[in-house]
């Protein structure tokens, strides 16, 4: 019995555990864990993490800070373009966070390269680059926490919005000055009063309904073609599938669209319309009549293929929209 006893008490002592001394463990951890992540921080915005340092600073308990993480491919041989341009405005994003009067240890922000930690994107069966996921300082990552970007593209200031919509922290994304801007402008400016200074003389130009119709008409279909979607979204320019290395330059969805989009709709809707002004100049001019049977055949044809086309890319994004013309 006295045998008994004793084992059941040295087993006691090597099992138990000062609950005042696991917590202390606990908070020493986590302040050694919050310091290294600082140290990071006061050296580069966005710190740059492998597997060991992922699973060590970011999955593993206790963490009571949250972490931003992009996961790209920048490496040349990945091909990833818009991986690159999204990194630009991520730092933007971070830089803006990092140096402003309000940065705390509450938020850090992070990369992952592929090429640096391809077993973290194996853990997260993750198959596509760039992809922004939000870790909270309590609980697992939710569907909310990865973030939407084909929807709201990568600008600096739709991240913003989406990390102050997961973490209550509102970030003012401060960019450094760009004066190409300004530049072209004044620079356009300066030829466009160097050609009326030499003009200054017959000024009828201005006044030529032919230019001024030109000009309404290229604003027109700058504006149609979604460029202005384009300045405020800040879209990659096209998407390229890291699996099948397939290049997607219409987006399947009606609830957003790539830069090269954009530039096909502005050609497609340019080419219908050169096709109307080829069926009106045939229906009103004084040429020869076999000249305007050859503008009234092209401009059908203009008119009745890009159509066509601009409506096989509405059917593509509007899913069971149920016309077509000439294309399925």
């Amino acid at each position: 019995m006295f045998v008994k006893l004793l084992i059941w008490l040295f087993l006691v002592i090597i099992f138990y555990h000062d609950p005042a001394d696991a917590q202390k463990k606990k908070e020493t951890l986590l302040s050694e864990k919050l310091t290294q992540m600082m140290e990071w921080a006061s050296k580069r915005s966005v710190i740059r993490m492998n597997g060991d340092k992922f699973r060590r600073f970011v999955k593993a308990p206790p963490r009571n800070y949250s972490v931003v993480i992009m996961f790209t491919a920048l490496q040349p041989q990945r091909q990833c373009g818009v991986c690159r341009q999204a990194d630009e405005e991520f730092q933007v994003l971070a830089n803006s966070w990092r140096y402003s009067s309000a940065f705390t240890n509450k938020v850090f922000f992070a990369s992952v390269d592929f090429d640096e930690g391809s077993d973290v994107f194996q853990m997260l069966s993750m198959n596509s680059a760039p992809t922004f996921l939000h870790f909270p300082s309590k609980g697992k990552p939710r569907r909310s926490d990865t973030y939407e970007l084909q929807v709201r593209g990568f600008a600096a200031e739709q991240l913003a919005r989406w990390v102050a919509d997961r973490t209550d922290v509102q970030i003012r994304v401060i960019r450094p000055p760009n004066y190409a801007g300004p530049l072209l402008l004044g620079f356009l400016l300066a030829v466009i009063g160097g050609l009326a200074y030499l003009r200054r003389h017959n000024l009828e130009f201005l006044f030529n309904k032919n230019v001024w119709a030109f000009s309404a008409l290229c604003f027109v279909l700058i504006m149609t073609s979604g460029q202005m979607w384009n300045h405020i979204r800040g879209p990659p320019y096209a998407h390229k599938n890291p699996s099948t290395g397939q290049v997607s330059y219409i987006h399947g969805s009606s609830q957003a669209q790539f830069v090269a989009e954009t530039h096909i709709v502005l050609l497609f809707n340019a080419a219908v319309t050169m096709g109307m002004v080829l069926l009106c100049e045939a229906a009103t001019s004084d040429m020869d009549i076999g000249k305007r049977k050859i503008m009234c055949v092209a401009g059908i044809g203009l008119v009745m293929l890009f159509f066509s086309w601009l409506l096989s890319i509405f059917r593509a994004k509007y899913h069971g929209y149920p016309y077509s013309f000439l294309m399925g």
